[in-house]
Formats: C-alpha cells, structure tokens, sequence
C-alpha cells in the first residue's frame, strides 16, 4: 500500500480474513524467538570462553608398580618328573610354600644314599689333607734337626781343623829340630872319626858316637814322617769340613723336596677335598630343588604343566602365580607427538573397566566415575606398538581406586594438560596442532589467576 489516496482502506476494510495477510504480519511470538535466538547467540559466545581442559586420551591395562608384584612364572630349575601336586588353580600360597614334588629323570642323581657316600669321599679327602699336613710338619722338623746336626758337625769339624794345623805347627818344629838333631850328629861323628884315626879315640867311642848319630837320623826321618802324616790329617780335616756342607746340601735337599711333595700332595688333597664339597653342596641343593616352592605370597592362577608323571626339561614354566596386596598402577601408551606434553607428576584421569561413567574430557571436575592417577615413569624408547609407555599410579589426593580393581583389566586413560579456552581449543583442533606445552607451575599460576 503506497498511501497515494487519501482514502484509508485499512479502516473501511477488515484484513483479518485474509489469511496470508495474517501470517506476514509481524507479532509479539515472532519477535520472543527473535529474542531467544539473539540469547542464544549469546550463550554461544560467551560458552566459547569458557576454560576446557586439554587431555591426551590413550589406552592402558592395568599392572603393578614394582617389577616383583607383577604377575610371574615358576620354573623349575632341574629337570624331573611329577610325582605330585600340593595346589590347584586359585588357592593362595605363602612364601615357601610347596606347590609340586618332582623325582630326578638323570641316573647320576639315582642314588638314594647319594648325599651320604658323597660327604663320606669328603671327609676322607679331609683326612688325607690332613696326612700330609703331619708330614710336612715331620719334614719341617727333620730340616731343623739336619740344620741344628750341621751346625755341630761342622763345629767339630772345624776343631779337628784346628787340632790339624796345631799338629803341623808342632810336626814342624819338631822336624826343624830333628834336622838341628842331624847336622850336629854329623859334625860329631866326624870329629869322632878324626879323632879317631888320629889315635886320639878308641874305636869303642867311635863307634858308640856313630851309632847315636843313627839313632838322631832316625829321628829326624820318624819327625819328617809325623809332620807328613800331620799334614795329611790337615788335608783330611779341610776335606771332611767341606764335605759336611756338601752332605748338608744334599740331605736338605731330600729333605725339602719330601716337603714340597708332601705340600703338593696335600693341596691337590685338600683341592679334591673342596671339590668334593662342592659337588655335595650341589647336590643338596638339587634335593632341595625337587620340592617347587612359592618364591612369595599369591594366588595360583594357572597351571601350565599338569598331571602326574609328566617329565619338565630344566627352566620349563610350570605354574604362574598372582602376587598378593601388589601396589597397582596403570600402563597407558601415549603417542610420540603428545610425549612432550607429559611430565612425572601430572593429573591423569581414568575409567576402568566394568565401573561405569559420565566423562566430560574437558570438564574433569563435572565427571563422574572416574579414578585419578599421577604419572610416576615415562620410558625413553619406543613399544613394539611405536608408543611411549607411561607408569601412572594412584593419586593420593583423589578418591582410592577400586579394591576389587585386578591386574590386567583395562583402562581408559585422560592425561590432563594446560586450561584453554573452547574457542582456542576448537581453533588448534580443526588446525590439527597439538596440544599446548606447560609445566605444573604454570597451571598452578593461572589457576590463582
């Protein structure tokens, strides 16, 4: 209607009638959807700053913290054969206790009496050693005693010596005085002789002279001869005092080597000895290994070799067992790009199997049903998987996890990282960048902020 009359017919005519007049005309419903829809706007523009947690979300199972609480295998250490079974499958064990008997399958283990005939060979390898001890010990003796008799053999050996020189000494003079013996005997008898061819003599003097002359020369050979003899004795005696020394070395000599022999004899004896004590200690341990023992407290969760005189080969698996009030954690994989993200000490929220939940990821504080955790250990190296492990354990701050919560069930992991806006979030999500690196005196700061 362009108004170009002056007659109005909106007041002379009634459009109510007219129904598509009626639905093109503006009314009061219309404008409160108006106004909802702006509110709406709204709430959807201050909803985009709201915070929102960034999370890395991964998939774990449960373990436990320390290597020993983990779920292991009983070997057997020696090769056997069932004899008989003191457990079955789920029944708790204490450490030490018996889980199987087995019977040794090698005929050098046959022997019932073995660890006796064995530690009867040990003590006559013993007793052997310790013969030879004692004659060492009688050795060692017969070596003083050779040393303490040559020390006087050579001391009387050394006076005959002396008592030789002194003989010579004394041969020697008596000699020289048997030669001044015979010169004067000489001289007299030929003053005797002269005179006596002379007439001054009678032949009787003559010859009583010259037969003292005989009796000086007699002499004087008998004191040539005795200082020969003294010599000889001289000679003799140096002769015997080096022999004494040379048969002092050659006596201990025998002697010593019959030491040594009887030493040698004696370590290969109490070598024998130690290995014979050895082999028993070996045996006796192998004794004690026929008897399968909990190496701690659990529960027998699978027998892997079973029933009754079945033979097991050296470090065969035979049982596994179930340590008892292990320390639970979780291992969770996180991927190589969100590795940076995570820090020993950061939040982690969890959902385990078979207890249900309400998860907001963004909103850890409006989930329900959810555990928390903290991460204790982050290796350096990659899975065969090609992710990173991550060790979480449970947060002392949060609520306790579940008591019936056993190894192995799974786990839903979100680690919690830095508070950003939605709008920030949904901008870096359709970028595909990752999440924002932080540290936990940063997130302290914005929290007082």
């Amino acid at each position: 209607m362009l108004n170009i009359s002056k007659n109005n017919a909106e007041k002379g005519i009634s459009f109510d009638g007219f129904k598509s007049f009626s639905m093109t005309k503006p009314t009061d419903q219309s404008k409160k959807r108006i106004r909802i829809l702006l509110w709406f706007l709204l709430g959807m523009i201050l909803f985009l700053f709201l915070p929102w947690t960034q999370n890395v979300r991964s998939n774990g199972y449960v373990t436990a913290l320390r290597p020993d609480h983990r779920p292991q295998t009983v070997h057997s250490i020696i090769a056997g054969r069932i004899e008989n079974w003191y457990v079955s499958e789920g029944d708790f064990v204490s450490r030490g206790d018996t889980i199987l008997l087995i019977s040794e399958t090698k005929d050098e283990y046959f022997d019932p009496q073995l660890l006796e005939r064995t530690q009867l060979q040990v003590t006559a390898k013993n007793l052997s050693a310790k013969s030879y001890e004692q004659k060492v010990i009688a050795q060692e003796i017969q070596v003083d005693a050779l040393r303490a008799n040559n020390a006087l053999r050579k001391e009387q050996a050394v006076n005959r010596l002396r008592m030789a020189e002194l003989k010579v000494q004394s041969d020697s003079i008596r000699f020289e005085q048997s030669k001044v013996n015979f010169q004067v005997g000489q001289q007299q008898l030929d003053r005797a002789e002269k005179l006596y061819l002379d007439g001054l003599r009678s032949l009787t003097d003559f010859e009583s002279r010259k037969l003292r002359f005989q009796e000086v020369k007699a002499g004087l050979i008998s004191a040539e001869n005795s200082l020969l003899s003294a010599q000889n004795e001289l000679i003799a005696a140096q002769i015997e005092l080096n022999a004494i020394d040379n048969d002092f070395r050659d006596r201990m000599a025998k002697a010593e080597s019959d030491k040594y022999s009887a030493l040698s004899a004696q370590y290969e004896a109490e070598a024998t000895a130690t290995k014979l004590e050895n082999q028993y200690t070996n045996y006796e341990f192998r004794t004690g290994y026929r008897h399968i023992l909990a190496p701690q407290d659990g529960y027998i969760t699978q027998a892997i070799q079973v029933g009754i005189g079945e033979t097991i080969k050296e470090g065969a698996e035979i049982v596994s067992i179930l340590p008892a009030d292990a320390q639970l954690a979780v291992e969770m994989f996180v991927e190589p790009v969100d590795l940076p993200l995570l820090r020993p000490g950061n939040k982690v929220r969890f959902i385990f199997d078979g207890w249900p939940a309400i998860v907001f990821s963004g909103w850890p504080q409006f989930s329900n049903g959810t555990f928390g955790g903290k991460v204790k250990a982050i290796d350096n190296f990659t899975g065969p998987n090609n992710k990173y492990r991550v060790l979480v354990v449970e947060d002392p701050e949060e609520d306790p996890w579940p008591y019936a919560l056993k190894i192995g069930s799974g786990a839903d992991g979100i680690a919690l990282l830095n508070d950003v806006p939605i709008w920030y979030e949904i901008w870096r999500q359709l970028n595909g960048f990752p999440a924002d690196y932080y540290t936990r005196k940063e997130k302290l700061a914005n929290k007082k902020k």
